[in-house]
This record gives structure tokens, sequence and C-alpha cells, in this order.
């Protein structure tokens, strides 16, 4: 038997070898270790030849502190926090986890304009957890910046944090010019502070929050942002890039339940588009029993403006456990039940999105877990649910 292309040198006589049988023991070991001696040459050969650092933040940075100007994806002014998504009033009607993760600065952006060749960000996050099993701080911790070029957003960088206090350059050596930016606050970590940071000598003009009316999303974790692998890349940041439009993300990781206390609170803002993603969290009966109640209470309040019921997505590997099958068909079959009977009553602006494969694809590619999107099934989301949206913004 040969292994490998190692060869073995036995000491005695020809004659002596012939007849002589092989050790396997003594011929395995000798073979890991020429295997193991070529391993430093093979390795030093495959290194880098120089090896990138941290760009350093300069001690003559000029700091803008975000709020003198204003975060686009805030949907009230009378918080607790300033990064905060739901008013401090909502801290004692909500359910106590709906609170807490309303705290998560998901959907939030900053804009500006400057000539620098380098950008910087000084921040504090509000929980120590600045990563997930299967999402990486880049995305529940992380700042992402993006660049204007011509008409489109390109991306630029994102901060790798490693503690409560980031202090770090999102991008240096920029292409020189003047342009537009946007960064994209934390996914699933609260923000504490943020500064934007450029060199003394460059310009910096703070952009303000659009007044367009926004596009809200109330939702599960996927709509929270998981598990996108930086703030830029959760759909409903890709669709506010795509439409630009700002967003509302009232996505509440595992406790998007359709509940009506959090409805009295989404009908305070004033959007283009509500699109209510809560199929995953929710059981048939829930969704029997809430669908209803939470579609009017919104129409209510705002008689013309379009709302968008979601299925949710199927699970990633229903092919090889088609268990789960039941009970997604039976989720979306109840939502859809629902939505009949709205449109019986009468109930006008009232759309239906199909879920399903669509969402995320169905080669089993697009999530990290099965359920939560990774990038590629965020843009899969994102393009699966631009041609519903656009028409509807007027």
């Amino acid at each position: 038997m040969t292994y490998g292309c190692v060869r073995t040198r036995l000491e005695g006589p020809a004659h002596e070898r012939s007849n002589t049988p092989v050790n396997r023991r003594h011929f395995l070991a000798a073979a890991a270790a020429a295997t193991t001696a070529a391993l430093p040459r093979v390795f030093a050969q495959s290194r880098p030849a120089t090896t990138r650092t941290a760009t350093p933040v300069p001690d003559d940075v000029v700091w803008h502190d975000v709020r003198d100007w204003g975060v686009e994806g805030r949907g009230f002014s009378d918080v607790e926090s300033y990064f905060d998504r739901l008013p401090a009033r909502a801290k004692d009607v909500v359910r106590k986890e709906v609170w807490e993760l309303s705290r998560d600065s998901a959907g939030m952006s900053t804009d500006f304009e400057t000539d620098a060749d380098a950008v910087y960000v000084r921040y504090g996050v509000a929980k120590p957890r600045l990563a997930m099993p299967h999402m990486p701080a880049t995305g529940v911790s992380g700042v992402d910046l993006y660049g204007r070029l011509n008409d489109r957003w390109q991306w630029l960088g994102v901060t790798k944090p490693d503690g409560l206090n980031v202090k770090a350059a999102l991008a240096s050596r920029i292409t020189p010019g003047r342009r537009a930016y946007r960064a994209y606050l934390p996914l699933y970590n609260g923000v504490t502070a943020l500064s934007i940071g450029v060199p003394n000598q460059a310009t910096f003009s703070p952009v303000a929050p659009r007044t367009l009316k926004p596009v809200c999303f109330y939702g599960t974790s996927i709509t929270h942002g998981a598990c996108a692998s930086r703030p830029g890349m959760s759909f409903v940041n890709i669709l506010g890039r795509r439409l630009n439009r700002p967003m509302l993300n009232f996505g509440f990781s595992g406790n998007g339940k359709m509940e009506i206390e959090v409805g009295r609170f989404l009908v305070e803002v004033d959007p283009a588009i509500y699109v209510i993603d809560c199929v995953a969290n929710t059981q048939p009966e829930q969704i029997s029993e809430r669908t209803g109640p939470l579609v009017k209470l919104l129409r209510e309040a705002h008689p013309t403006t379009p709302i968008v019921l979601l299925e949710q997505r199927a699970w990633a590997n229903l092919p090889l456990q088609p268990q789960g099958a039941k009970s997604h068909a039976e989720k979306c079959a109840t939502l859809r039940g629902a939505y009949d009977n709205l449109m019986a009553a009468g109930v006008k602006h009232l759309h239906y999105r199909t879920g399903g494969d669509e969402l995320i694809g169905a080669d089993g590619e697009g999530t990290t877990d099965g359920s939560h999107p990774n990038d590629l099934g965020m843009m899969r989301y994102a393009d699966a649910l631009e041609p519903t949206l656009r028409p509807l913004l007027v």
C-alpha cells in the first residue's frame, strides 16, 4: 500500500530488504514526520508578505455627535435613551421582552457629507454581548459605513467591536472627493453615544433625517436583523437603499406576536406602508385572534395607508426534514384566512404577500441555521419584497 508520496528508506542490505516485511506502524510514523517537516515551508510560502493592522485614530480628529443633527429610523422622540425604538411610556405597556429588545438600534442610520480621506467612529454599546453564536459582532454591535458613488450606495467599511466602547477607523485612504455617507447603527445592541470623526482639515456637513414617509416593519428576529453579517445587510436596510426611503424597524427577536399593545404605538407613526411580518413568532390560534384587531387598529388611525401581511419564510431544511412543513402550511393558511375575512369585511388597501421558498431561495443556502437569513438570504428577502412595496409608495 502506498501512503501519499512519502518514501521511507529501509536500512540493511538489498537482499535482506526484499525479504523483510515493512512494519506498518514505523511506516506511518515516518510518513507523518515527513509531512510535518514539510508544513512550515508550505505555510511560509502561503503567508502574506505584509500584515495589515488596524488604522489608528489620530489625536487631531474632529468629532461630531450625531444627536446634533439626528438619526433616521427613530419613530419617537420621547424616549428613555436617544437610540431607543419605542417611547419611554411603552415600558409599562408592552411586555418586558419587547421593551428590552426595543432598546436595540436596528434600522437606524445617520447621513453626512465630507471630503475627508478617512472617516472614524466613536461609540458605546449598552450590552456586553457583542456577538451571538450564529451572528458576528460586526452585525450585532457594529457600525457600517456606505459612501455615495454616482447614483448608488457603495459599501465602505464596518467596525469590529471587541468591547463596550469603540473608537476606530471606519475607512481610510478614501478616493478623493466630497460625497455623501450613511452609517448604519448596530442591529442587536443598544447605542449609548455615537460620534463621527474626520481629519481636522476636512470639511463636514451633517445631513438631517429625511421627511419622506417611512416604511414601517413590525416583525420577528429576521426583521430585527438576524443574521446579517453587518447592519447594512439587514433586508430592511437593503430595501431602504433601494426604495430611497427611511425605514422604521420594529422587529423584536422571538417576540413579534401581533400584539395590540405594540400596535397602539405603531399607529402614532405616519408611514407610507405598514408591513406585518409576525407569523414565525405566533401560533395559528394567535394569528387567527390577533390579525384582525391589529389591522383594524392601524386602519382606523390611517384609513388609506397600505398594510402588507407577509407570510413566514419556509425553513431551509424542509426537503430533508419535512415534519416542519405541516406547521408552516397551517400558519400561512391561517394568515390567509384572516386576510380573506378582512377583505370580506370591506377593509381597504390591504395586501397579502406569500412567503415560502421565494423569501430565502429553494437551494438551502440562504440561512445560517435553517431559519435566519445569512447575507444571501437577506438579499433574497429584499429581492422578493421590493416588487411588492415599490408600487405602493406614492
